[in-house]
């Protein structure tokens, strides 16, 4: 159960991962006249969006891990 939690979240972290990637390029892909305000918000509020799952999968990864830990020495 523990294994099958821990790569869920893993596998998680690396969509996230992917994600910002994809919107990190496609942002340097964009010529200069092509970001105006609007699709830069939009850009900004995406890699936050994503930014906030890292820091879930990171916690949740830390959260299983103690109680791994604490199954291990039961």
């Amino acid at each position: 159960m523990f294994m099958n939690i821990a790569v869920g979240a893993i596998g998680i972290g690396i969509v996230l991962m992917v994600g910002y990637l994809v919107i990190a390029q496609v942002r340097e892909a964009l010529p200069d006249d092509a970001l105006d305000n609007n699709t830069t918000d939009a850009m900004d509020d995406t890699q936050s969006v994503v930014f906030a799952g890292f820091s879930l999968v990171a916690v949740s990864i830390i959260v299983l891990a103690a109680f791994g830990l604490i199954k291990i020495f039961q």
